[in-house]
This record gives structure tokens, sequence and C-alpha cells, in this order.
């Protein structure tokens, strides 16, 4: 691990830790599940809606391995491995496929250095993606991805984790810039209605406790959220809920507030 790169602190919540208990991982502290079973309190239902996300991702990266041909993948904020992590299920279409991922988290860090002893075409390197200048100029970046053909940039529940002072959507629209023509965008992100409605007050229920415990977390409007794929053209189905998007088969449950909370999309670059 880097000797720049924090110590893992088990006192202090961590986003990937607390995703990681969402997901039914084992990688976290008693102080990231006390997060994670207050907001289970205020939406029971999200603990499926992070693993319908990471579903929702899966499917996402077969399109784009198989639908859509790319065949490099830069994962930013990619989190904490689970069963199926974003290199396996693209290296099961392509195994020639390569994939990078980007995480600032210590504990990230350390099984990031795991994963690259799967393959020659799995890296991780410590970033932070709010700094597209600084991490699109990595030499991880640059020598194992092609900028000159297309490729995809994956931002899986993390762009609701990036102040409206940092800029998003400034952000994205670097990162989308910097894209060779014939890529594409996948991005998942909290969504609020914004309309007044009971999934509305469940949406700012969330924020605020997510913002007293960790101080971090903003859900957006679907405007707000359209607008980080700026100059990008949203494939079928658009801006959906992540079990909307091309799912494996029927809904087998019945829906509740929770589970609209969260919308998804890919687009592509012209």
């Amino acid at each position: 691990m880097p000797k720049d790169l924090p110590e893992i602190d088990t006192t202090v919540p961590s986003i990937a830790r607390v995703y990681d208990a969402f997901l039914g991982g084992k990688d976290h502290y008693e102080v990231d599940r006390q997060v994670y079973q207050q907001i289970l309190q205020l939406a029971p239902e999200s603990a499926r809606t992070g693993r319908e996300a990471r579903y929702w991702l899966i499917r996402a990266v077969r399109f784009l391995a198989a639908g859509a041909g790319i065949d490099q993948f830069l994962d930013l904020g990619s989190g904490l491995p689970t069963a199926e992590n974003t290199h396996q299920a693209v290296q099961r279409i392509n195994p020639e496929a390569q994939v990078v991922y980007v995480d600032n988290d210590p504990m990230v860090a350390a099984h990031g250095r795991a994963l690259l002893e799967e393959n020659d075409r799995t890296h991780f390197m410590v970033g932070d993606l709010r700094e597209p200048d600084e991490l699109l100029q990595h030499p991880t970046v640059t020598r194992y991805l092609d900028w000159t053909r297309p490729l995809a940039l994956i931002q899986c529940n993390t762009l609701h984790h990036v102040a409206d002072k940092d800029d998003p959507a400034g952000v994205m629209a670097k990162y989308i810039d910097a894209l060779p023509s014939g890529s594409y965008i996948a991005i998942s992100h909290l969504f609020d209605p914004a309309d007044g409605s009971s999934r509305a007050d469940l949406a700012k229920e969330v924020q605020a406790k997510f913002m007293a415990l960790m101080d971090t977390c903003v859900f957006r409007t679907r405007e707000q959220i359209a607008s980080f794929f700026k100059g990008t053209e949203l494939v079928e189905p658009g801006l959906a809920h992540p079990f909307e998007w091309w799912p494996d088969g029927p809904l087998t449950t019945s829906r509740v507030d929770g589970d609209y909370l969260l919308l998804t999309g890919v687009a592509r670059k012209p």
C-alpha cells in the first residue's frame, strides 16, 4: 500500500465498508454496521436496493462487453470486492478485456492488490474521482487503457457522495470530454423525486441520516442526474430504476418507496 495512503480507521464509518454491509459482505466494522442499521430503520428495503444496484452494474457491464463490444473499463469508486465484480463479469465475456479500478479507501486498496493477482488484465490504482485531471494522467490509467479507442467509464453509487461544492456535473463533463467517440458511461445515483410524495419525504429522511452519520450523501432530482450525461446519448430504457433496467427476469417482489430512490443509466458518447 502506498506510504501516503492513510491507515484504516476502524472508529470512523467508511462509505466503502458501509456499502459492503448493505451488500451482505464481511469487510466492515461495528461503526459501519451502526450506520447500516440506522438506515435500515428508516428504509428496511434499502439493503435490497443496494443489492439491486450491484445487479444492475453487472447487467450493464455485460451489455457493454457483449452488445456494445467494449473491451476496456475504468471503474471509479469501485468499492470493496463482492461475489461478482466488474472484471469477472466482463472477462467472462471477453477474457482479454482490460479493467482498471479506482478508489481512495485504504481497505479497498488492500483488496485491490489481491485483485491484481487474478490476471494481468485487472488493475487497481488509488485515486480521487473528484480530480479527473489528475486521475486521467495516472500511469495506471494511461498504461492499461488505450485512449484512442472506445472505453466504458463506471460511476456506480459514487456521484451522490460528491458534494455540490465539488461540482459533480463539471467533474463528469471532464471525464466525458476525455472519452473517445463511441465510449460509454454508466451511472447509478440516489434519487429525490422532489414531488412532495412519500418517496420524496423518505429521500430527505435518508439523506439527513447519512449526512448526520457520515457527512456525505446527496439525493438528486432526475434533471440533476440527467445533467451528468450531458454530451452523450442514453441507451434504452434511459434513466430508470435499477429493477427496470433490462432485468434478467420478471419482478417477483412487490415494490415500496425505497425501491424507487435510485436511478441508473448507460449512455454512449457520439
